[in-house]
């Protein structure tokens, strides 16, 4: 089952806050990179290039965690724990067009490379933590 997002950091899902994304490289290293996120009231979303090397790392080691800082206060945060449980580009096109209304306020996504094939990731949280 879900671990569900507390009722008072559901701010952090609707507004703009950036997430730090922790995978697992092939060797068991981590790797972080800042993402856009949204959520589907089960799923965290996340969407990015097939071939980078988050992609690659979800595709190998599903277990990943988020770190949502809120953007007025460094001192509160939300982490997620959990798990890729669907990886797809079917609908990555229009939910990057969606994130990009979120995050620039634009209808389309302005930053799409001529020969990129996006992906969408359904993150399934499975521990949700809280400060502040």
């Amino acid at each position: 089952m879900a671990a569900q997002v507390p009722e008072n950091f559901m701010d952090l899902i609707r507004e703009p806050a950036f997430a730090n994304l922790a995978t697992l490289m092939k060797d068991g290293s981590p790797q972080v990179t800042p993402v856009w996120f949204d959520f589907d009231g089960v799923h965290v979303r996340i969407n990015s290039a097939k071939g980078r090397i988050k992609d690659q790392n979800m595709r190998n080691h599903p277990r990943v965690a988020l770190a949502i800082m809120d953007p007025r206060n460094p001192y509160r945060y939300m982490q997620i724990r959990g798990a890729v449980t669907e990886i797809t580009e079917q609908g990555a096109e229009e939910h990057i067009d969606a994130l990009a209304k979120k995050y620039l306020k634009v209808d389309r996504y302005p930053h799409r490379s001529a020969n990129e094939v996006r992906v969408m990731y359904k993150i399934t949280p499975e521990r949700i933590s809280t400060m502040g």
